[in-house]
């Protein structure tokens, strides 16, 4: 029996159409276009509106991605929803099939921040590669808006909403997944935090609760942009060797859409000449487990990523997690 491979047939995205720019946020913050830009790259971002959902993001990701495979929503096998800010605590993937109406499909919440999309990407392949599922949707998407202090000049300026997503088939052709690797370090978790916060509710003599919700995101910025700075280029040359590959095969280059300062850094220590590397944060700034599979379709639309191509890609974030997935594009 021939073995499973992976192959990623088809991407999608999809961004609110609500646009905050640097000018805007200049107005609720002291801060201007040319200090965010400067030390981020970034100059708008795309802002769920308050009638909108993840749920309704990802599916329309996964809608395109599903038609640039050739395939129909009730094909698809599996769905994995790659995200930190679901509409329910309780997981919104099984909502993300519902609107789809991919019938046939699991769903499941998958949750590692930015890491969040190239952790989905693995594990789809996992189950594709076993000969368990053969068409699974991997998403990612992240609503932030929802979870940043507008107050906060540090975060407020870094963070958007928005959805991408991939189709991976299962193949007995050639293994497209090339190779991964992926890290965690839970000793700098409080880098990058999205943590609870609550007050304690007495039941009774004795027994005691604490209810409450989630507070604002707080960043460590100094401490994550060293992180990433030094771990991401020896993931991906850790990926790259899992596939008995080196940079040199690499055609394109996608990083969590960050900070360009990080991208620019990463690729230089990779030696991976700027023409090669795919960065559209400028538009939509830190959309978390959406930026890699947003600028992949971006990229593929556009004619840049073509059939064939070698793409390296590298999420990193709160956990802080890391890792690093190598795939060769299209059938």
């Amino acid at each position: 029996m021939k073995a499973i491979g992976v192959s990623i047939t088809g991407c999608g995205s999809s961004a609110p159409t609500q646009v905050m720019t640097n000018d805007d946020l200049s107005h609720l913050v002291e801060t201007s276009d040319e200090w965010i830009r400067t030390r981020t790259g970034i100059r708008k971002r795309h802002l769920a509106t308050t009638d909108s959902s993840l749920s309704e993001l990802s599916a329309q990701a996964g809608k395109q991605a599903i038609a640039m495979a050739g395939l129909t929503p009730g094909d698809i096998d599996l769905i994995i929803l790659a995200t930190s800010t679901a509409d329910d605590l309780f997981g919104s993937a099984a909502k993300v099939q519902h609107i789809l109406e991919a019938d046939q499909a699991v769903a499941f919440d998958l949750t590692a921040a930015c890491s969040g999309f190239v952790f989905g990407l693995i594990t789809a392949a996992q189950f594709i590669r076993t000969g368990v599922y053969k068409n699974v949707l991997v998403i990612g998407a992240d609503v932030l808006s929802r979870w940043v202090d507008w107050s906060d000049r540090t975060t407020c300026v870094l963070f958007g909403d928005g959805a991408g997503a991939v189709v991976c088939q299962g193949t007995t052709d050639k293994d497209h997944l090339l190779g991964f690797a992926m890290y965690s370090d839970g000793k700098q978790h409080d880098a990058l935090n999205l943590g609870y916060g609550g007050t304690d509710k007495i039941l009774k003599e004795g027994l005691t609760v604490n209810q409450g919700t989630y507070e604002p995101i707080t960043m460590k910025g100094r401490d994550v942009y060293r992180f990433a700075v030094e771990k991401v280029p020896e993931v991906i040359e850790k990926a790259l060797f899992n596939g008995q590959l080196t940079t040199d095969d690499i055609d394109w280059l996608i990083l969590h859409q960050a900070n360009q300062r990080i991208i620019d850094a990463v690729a230089k220590r990779l030696k991976i000449p700027s023409e090669k590397v795919i960065a559209n944060l400028d538009e939509y700034g830190n959309t978390s487990a959406a930026s890699i599979p947003l600028a992949l379709d971006e990229a593929v639309r556009q004619g840049k990523i073509k059939p064939g191509d070698i793409v390296a890609s590298s999420g990193f974030g709160a956990g802080l997690t890391w890792g690093a997935a190598i795939f060769r594009w299209g059938m």
